[in-house]
């Protein structure tokens, strides 16, 4: 194998990432993923063994992309530890993934081919373990109020609610999501 363009893997990840949301797995292939990154045909055949190897990269850079820099998790600590703050915390997260739309539908097409692929469920299983117990320690060790059952039901409620705004978001129309967001954390978490 030829060396390899390190930018190019990326943008080839990427285009991945856009193919999964407008496509669906079905749609991810080699040729797909060529078009969607302005590559010649069969540059994606050269970065990748194989499609399991491209739905595992494409899993991994999901969440690199959505992950906040340093900046936003230091000023998630910042200010009072109450429910409003957790609130802000919430919406922040709801407009951060919102922002990259693509890559939280691809996250969901990959969850349900995940079903049918041990290594990728392996891998997804491995990443969002990580994730929710990161997000269970950073809230404890914050001082943010609420327990780690506490953290476990906002990441179930705000998972659900961004399906809810991503897929059909006439549902609960974009105007009416901060009050969601607010009731959710009033519900979970214990009075200040």
């Amino acid at each position: 194998m030829a060396r390899q363009n390190p930018q190019r893997r990326a943008a080839l990840v990427d285009a991945a990432i856009e193919v999964l949301a407008r496509e669906g797995a079905r749609g991810l292939t080699f040729r797909a993923v060529d078009t969607a990154a302005a590559v010649p045909t069969g540059t994606a055949s050269n970065y990748f063994a194989n499609r399991d190897d491209l739905l595992t990269q494409a899993g991994g850079r999901i969440y690199e992309r959505l992950q906040p820099d340093a900046t936003t998790i230091a000023a998630g600590v910042a200010g009072p530890r109450n429910r409003a703050r957790v609130t802000e915390l919430m919406q922040d997260l709801v407009d951060r993934i919102s922002a990259f739309r693509t890559g939280y539908l691809a996250l969901l097409e990959l969850r349900l081919e995940a079903t049918r692929r041990p290594e990728l469920r392996a891998v997804l299983t491995e990443r969002i373990r990580a994730d929710v117990d990161a997000n269970v320690a950073y809230h404890l060790d914050s001082g943010l109020p609420g327990d780690a059952t506490s953290v476990v039901t906002l990441y179930l409620a705000m998972n659900w609610l961004i399906v809810e705004h991503l897929t059909l978001p006439d549902v609960f129309p974009p105007e009416d999501m901060r009050g969601l967001i607010a009731a959710v954390v009033d519900r979970v978490l214990p009075p200040d």
